[in-house]
């Protein structure tokens, strides 16, 4: 039963947290989009290289600039980092968050002319594995953390399932709504398709009779 249950742990530690990189230029602004139900603590960590392995990354210019806005693009955090940092906070609305990373390099830096690497990894959730508990401790504590980081990461993903039970239901509002007009507007057509053809056909008919036809 243990190894079933440290498996779970395991995998979902690894759904709830992305870890990607990608390119950054001197001043240069990158965005990414993350899903955020209310109240959920995001945590962030990033390392910002030189593209080329040849060049030296101990420049005192090399930095980055981390801001964090909500789907009403209000921010939520901005700071300004090193090299290497981490970052947190906590969504306070549900929906898409913006997060966005800018190079601090001046035209000074010998960077100025070289492509960044930023690697990033973000974790959501109230509670996350210590990766430095010792082995030395006892089954029972390292059990208890491992519960723990599973109570909290079940709580985000009950609260992700209600985020998207109440986009489902805005969606189906917002359908229904659709299909009502749509309805309606189909009836008004054929009201006036049928009051165009009655007075086509009286008008015909007051021709026929004023030119003694019938």
């Amino acid at each position: 039963m243990a190894l079933p249950a440290t498996g779970f742990v395991l995998l979902s530690y690894l759904m709830l947290s992305a870890a990607m990189y990608f390119q950054l230029g001197e001043q240069e602004e990158k965005c990414i989009i993350e899903e955020i139900p209310e109240d959920t603590l995001v945590k962030g960590h990033f390392l910002l290289v030189p593209w080329n392995p040849n060049m030296p990354s101990h420049s005192p210019h090399l930095g980055v600039t981390v801001t964090v806005k909500d789907q009403n693009q209000k921010v939520v955090m901005s700071k300004r980092y090193g090299k290497l940092g981490k970052f947190t906070f906590t969504a306070h609305m549900s929906g898409q968050h913006y997060l966005c990373f800018q190079t601090n390099s001046t035209r000074f830096s010998v960077f100025a002319a070289e492509k960044m690497k930023l690697h990033l990894d973000v974790q959501m959730g109230e509670h996350s594995i210590d990766p430095s508990v010792q082995m030395t401790k006892d089954n029972l504590e390292v059990l208890e953390e491992s519960l723990m980081h599973m109570r909290e990461q079940m709580t985000y993903i009950s609260r992700q399932q209600e985020y998207q039970r109440e986009k489902e239901e805005l969606f189906r509002q917002i359908s229904e709504d659709t299909n009502s007009k749509v309805v309606w507007w189909a009836v008004v057509q054929t009201s006036l398709l049928l009051c165009v053809g009655f007075w086509q056909m009286k008008r015909l008919k007051d021709f026929f009779i004023a030119k003694k036809l019938v």
